[in-house]
């Protein structure tokens, strides 16, 4: 590309009218949403299994003055992610500017004692398959309905929310770690191919996010400082700065990466 040719950097999160797309409308997809507004963001989309949460952080979004659409759709079926997409370009009468894949957490992850989270040779792959849907088909299903739009205007931003791990080896979360190294591994290859046609593609690297609604007490707080050299989860609003910053035209010449947003995790281990 030649240098008349080459479009300036913008200033910092700032997203001039462009129309966005969340996935997983709850807990940190509500902040990520609500970023994007709060940053200039025309118009944002947000997309969850339950109709109820999306329609609650569209009340959000709108609160800053941008436009909002509540999508539902089951991620894991490819039929619904294609209706959902054909409702969010009518809604938004345009291709899509900005993507957020950040739908991964199949209900009761984390609760479920006899869930996904412990020993892989204790798995079926009725245990597995969920993860698998969610967090790497659903990526796949979700981007193609809308990497056509953003290669035809010539502009785009794919962000994908993974966990860092992928990247450490946590125990007893074998498949998660699978599924999301997987989306990582996607988006780097799919960097290259859409790069030419200005069209960018990230990942940011989650380690535990704070998503209690009271803040962990003392006691947490120490027993956390073992892993975490910042000495606590991170929140929502963590996680938001640095996707509305690769969503933003300050963010031009950045593709293909990984991002951590993990309070030093990865390399406190």
């Amino acid at each position: 590309m030649s240098e008349a040719n080459t479009p300036a950097a913008g200033d910092l999160a700032d997203l001039k009218g462009r129309v966005a797309l969340v996935t997983g409308a709850g807990q940190v997809g509500e902040a990520l949403a609500v970023s994007l507004a709060r940053h200039g963001a025309g118009a944002v989309a947000v997309v969850d299994l339950s109709a109820e949460r999306a329609e609650h952080v569209v009340a959000e979004v709108e609160r800053s003055g941008t436009r909002g659409i509540a999508l539902q759709a089951d991620l894991t079926d490819p039929d619904a992610v294609a209706e959902m997409a054909r409702e969010a370009i009518r809604g938004f009468g345009r291709p899509l500017d900005i993507l957020v894949n950040n739908a991964g957490m199949p209900p009761g992850f984390f609760s479920d004692p006899g869930g996904a989270i412990r020993p892989f040779a204790e798995q079926s792959p009725d245990d597995w398959a969920p993860l698998l849907r969610l967090n790497l088909d659903a990526v796949l299903s979700v981007t193609r309905a809308f990497i056509g739009g953003m290669i035809e205007q010539r502009h785009g931003r794919v962000i994908s929310i993974v966990s860092d791990s992928a990247r450490t080896g946590d125990r007893n979360m074998a498949v998660y770690a699978a599924a999301k190294g997987g989306t990582a591994a996607f988006m780097r290859s799919l960097a290259s191919e859409v790069g030419p046609h200005g069209v960018t593609v990230n990942c940011v690297s989650l380690s535990t996010i704070w998503r209690a609604p009271e803040p962990p007490g003392e006691d947490e707080l120490r027993r956390m400082a073992r892993h975490y050299p910042l000495g606590f989860y991170g929140d929502a609003s963590d996680v938001a700065g640095m996707v509305t910053f690769l969503a933003s035209d300050a963010a031009r010449w950045i593709t293909g990466q990984v991002y951590g947003v993990n309070g030093g995790y990865a390399y406190g281990l």
